[in-house]
């Protein structure tokens, strides 16, 4: 059972470990990368850092004078531990499982069957990635996910941003299935309605294996200090974020909408 909870205490983590933690009552969440000192790396939007429903910037940090640390126009952050997880629990992102680990994960955005490398590259990423940026956040396409995930395995889609928005999109869609699963053991005995459940899960566990980094065949390895071009950043850094930040307030809406 040990092996299906991913929660951690904080002496155990170590620099190098993508962590994560949960927002909005379990609707979604928040990853970032442990670089040691007491201090995460992780990536925002400029909506989620000004909204205080999302990210509570009016909080004065005392523990790390350089907390929230940001290069203009930038999305990625270096936040001390305490205002990365806001009094919530901590969890470690699990690498390198096995397939049948990876399906008794219910819930997306916890685990993935690709292998980590070594803590001193992810670390070495995380810090290219607070100078350089990580492009345009979006919910859907570009996420905080997609970012750690990269550092820890280097790995990008070849046709679009990101390589982790599966794991955090269906984060929000595993959610009720997970609770209907613990909540309701008689799903498990046969009528239309269990059918029709564990269909869907089954459908489910699928389509977000399939989308796994480990297994997909639509990624490949950039090094960080490519990482502009490939983004589509070379000789136009950092452009308006606009579009990009509605593009998500919209998606984040419309997907707790369908979760309602």
């Amino acid at each position: 059972m040990d092996l299906l909870i991913n929660r951690v205490e904080r002496r155990e983590i170590k620099p190098g470990d993508h962590i994560y933690t949960y927002r909005a009552a379990f609707i979604y969440s928040h990853h970032g990368i442990f670089v040691g000192e007491n201090t995460v790396v992780h990536f925002t939007s400029s909506w989620i850092s000004s909204d205080s429903s999302f990210y509570n910037s009016s909080l004065i940090c005392s523990s790390y004078p350089d907390c929230g640390f940001r290069k203009p126009k930038s999305g990625v952050v270096r936040s001390c531990l305490d205002c990365f997880l806001r009094n919530e629990s901590l969890y470690r992102y699990k690498y390198g499982v096995s397939p049948s680990v990876f399906f008794a994960h219910v819930r997306g955005g916890t685990c993935t069957t690709a292998k980590s490398d070594p803590p001193a590259e992810v670390i070495r990423r995380a810090s290219y990635l607070l100078e350089s940026g990580f492009g345009n956040y979006h919910l859907i396409q570009n996420n905080c996910e997609d970012s750690a995930l990269y550092c820890k395995t280097g790995l990008l889609t070849l046709d679009k941003l990101g390589v982790g928005a599966s794991g955090q999109v269906s984060s929000v869609f595993g959610a009720p299935l997970e609770a209907i699963f613990s909540s309701c053991p008689n799903l498990w005995m046969p009528s239309p309605v269990s059918r029709a459940v564990i269909k869907a899960a089954v459908k489910y566990s699928l389509d977000r294996y399939e989308a796994d980094i480990g297994v997909r065949d639509d990624v490949m390895k950039v090094a960080v200090e490519d990482l502009a071009v490939k983004l589509g950043l070379d000789g136009r850094h950092h452009k308006e974020v606009a579009d990009d930040t509605d593009a998500s307030k919209r998606d984040f809406v419309a997907m707790n909408s369908e979760r309602n």
